[in-house]
Parts: structure tokens; C-alpha cells; sequence
């Protein structure tokens, strides 16, 4: 049995095609189509109607991609760009009605606890207690658990593109005045997880996602031809020194630099920015890297569950609710000092 995901993310639609005759899926085919959604919204959230046009174009790319590789009806999902804007119902019908193709939207929580399930398959249950980050171009999430479903999961809008474009704009290399505004919109947003993750003490601590697996290269971690079944770890005190080398240079230098890609460039100091600051408020010194996150997460619960593809928009059929509280605590945990940012 083959199975497939298609992905429009912050920055490309991804498809991913799967061999699932057991239960671990095993990547048969990838490939991308790069649109820049995070960089092509309005001030107000909105995609223009051509980043529209385009993603329809894209996903129905994908679609016949997938076909051509037999399967006829991948999952097809959207992730925070598209999930946050404030006309959502109207780019998923544009795009349904372009290209026919039904675009699920998770919740943020869901998409936690999706990423969640693929660390721990791939780690397994040696890993002890376990704590998830994945910086997203449009969020960040957050979880924790002891078996194979988390105790708690969250998405914070804090990926690094969408604070690229909030804070990163005014000048290349950016202002520092900017960058210590962004990293306080980043520990503001993290302040009642870093209580509950702090409270936890988890045993293992996980990253997933490329601006991760670019930073991990950028600080000596093994570079990706080498497989995904090389050991990579990034340390929260390497992180300090590669933000001072991503401040410094403009955009096009840092494509430059090992790991980071010339699309990526432009966000790489914002992703750095975040998970340096969430490893710090975490309480976390290192993290191993995972190649499995949120589209192996996917695939593994169409494995579980056997079924064909859920209908559209539907997470509850992932075991999950649609819409969840993100942080039903926020506001009871103290905002850090402001210099705490001076410390490592």
C-alpha cells in the first residue's frame, strides 16, 4: 500500500509518497514547490489573490504528482499561513474550486500532537520522557508526554517566518533594537509552557523541522547526505555564537554559511532567535535531531487507522479535537526579565 501527504506549508507544498505494507512508512518519493506563501500576505494576514492562484496550481501539481506514483487520493493539508489568515474559508474554497483539490486545516494543537507521534516512533520508548520543538515558518510547537500520545501539546505563532516579517523587515542585517523586540514577543509567548515544561523534567528533549536541521549543520552537526540514521544533536550554547554570525551578515551572506539555504536565508536569524529562546526558557541544553515530524506523524495514523483518507478538515478523525485551547494558562506565569536574554 502506498500512501501520500501533501503539505502546503509557510514557504513550499511538499509531497511526500510512502511505501506503508507495515507499520513504519517508508519514504518512496519527495519533492517541493517552493511558493513563499509567508512572504506574499498583506499586512492584515491575507494572501493575495495570485499566491492563491498559485497554491491551487501547486497542490493540484501535487496532486497529479502523487497520482503518478499510485495514489490517487493523498492527505492533503495547510499549516499555520493558511490556517491563520483571516480569510482561511476563502482561500481553501479558491483553491477547491481551482483545482478540486479538498485542503485540510489542522489545529495548531493537533499538528503538536501529529509531530509528537512520529518523534516517538522514531525514538522509540528509550527516549523516557520526551519534549518536542518544531519551528515552523508560520509557528512553533511545543510537547511533552510519556507514551505515545503527549500530555500536553501546543502551537505558539511564533515561526520564523511569520516574525521575519513582523520584526526583520526594516533593514539587512537588522536593527538590534528589532531583534530584542522579537525575542520578546517570543518569550511572551512561551511564558506559561516553559512552567509546565520546567515542572515535567523531561528525560529527552527533540527537535524536527529544517530551520532546525539547518542550525544543527550551521553548528557542526553532520550535513544531510550523510543519511537520516546519523546521530545530530544541537547545543543551546552554540546557538549564541551563530546568532552573533547571522546578525552580522545580510541575507544573501548567510545562504553562504554550512546548512542554511539561500530560500531560507532571510528567516534563518528569526528561527535561530526562537529556538535558542525556547531551548533557554525550556530549560533545555540540547536536543537531538529528528528526521520524522508533522507528514510521518499523518502517515502513521493512516496506518494505524487503515482507512482511506478522513475527510477534509476533519482532524477528530486523527484521534484529536478540531480546535483546542492553545495555553489555558496563559497569563498565570510571570514574563521573564528582560535581561534574562544576556545569559545563556
Amino acid at each position: 500500500m502506498r500512501l501520500g501527504v501533501i503539505d502546503a506549508g509557510s514557504n513550499t507544498v511538499h509531497l511526500l509518497i510512502a511505501q506503508a505494507d507495515g507499520m513504519m512508512p517508508l519514504p518512496l518519493h519527495t519533492s517541493k514547490r517552493r511558493l513563499r506563501l509567508a512572504e506574499r500576505r498583506g499586512p492584515d494576514g491575507r494572501l493575495d489573490e495570485q499566491a492563491v492562484a498559485d497554491l491551487a496550481c501547486a497542490v493540484a501539481s501535487a496532486r497529479n504528482e502523487a497520482a503518478a506514483w499510485g495514489v490517487a487520493e493523498p492527505f492533503v493539508l495547510a499549516t499555520a499561513v493558511i490556517r491563520d489568515a483571516p480569510d482561511c474559508a476563502g482561500v481553501l474554497e479558491a483553491v477547491r474550486a481551482a483545482s478540486g483539490v479538498e485542503v485540510a486545516v489542522l489545529s495548531g494543537p493537533a499538528e503538536a500532537e501529529l509531530t509528537y507521534l512520529a518523534v516517538r516512533r522514531w525514538l522509540g520508548w528509550s527516549a523516557g520522557p520526551l519534549a518536542l520543538l518544531d519551528v515552523g515558518g508560520g509557528s512553533l510547537e511545543v510537547a511533552f508526554g510519556r507514551t505515545g500520545v503527549p500530555d500536553f501539546a501546543v502551537s505558539l505563532p511564533v515561526g520564523a517566518a511569520r516574525l521575519t516579517h513582523a520584526f526583520l523587515q526594516g533593514g539587512d542585517p537588522p536593527d538590534p533594537q528589532a531583534l530584542r523586540a522579537l525575542r520578546r514577543r517570543v518569550r511572551h509567548e512561551l511564558r506559561d509552557a516553559a512552567v509546565r515544561m520546567r515542572w515535567e523534567e523531561p528525560r529527552t528533549a527533540v527537535a524536527t523541522s529544517r530551520t532546525f536541521q539547518q542550525l544543527a549543520r550551521l553548528c557542526g552537526a553532520a550535513p544531510g547526505r550523510r543519511g537520516p540514521f546519523v546521530h545530530r544533536t544541537l547545543d543551546r550554547s552554540d546557538l549564541k555564537p551563530a546568532i552573533r554570525e547571522l546578525a552580522a551578515l545580510p541575507a544573501r551572506e548567510r545562504a553562504q554559511l554550512p546548512g542554511i539555504s539561500e530560500p531560507r536565508a532571510e528567516q534563518s536569524l528569526a528561527g535561530a532567535v526562537v529556538a535558542h529562546t525556547a531551548m533557554k526558557m525550556l530549560g533545555i541544553r540540547t536536543v537531538t535531531l529528528c528526521p520524522w515530524a508533522l507528514r510521518e506523524g499523518i502517515l502513521l495514523r493512516l496506518i494505524e487507522r487503515g482507512d482511506q483518507c478522513p475527510a477534509p478538515g476533519l482532524s477528530p478523525w486523527f484521534g484529536f479535537p478540531a480546535e483546542r485551547e492553545p495555553n489555558a494558562t496563559r497569563g498565570a506565569a510571570e514574563e521573564p526579565e528582560e535581561n534574562a536574554e544576556t545569559t545563556d
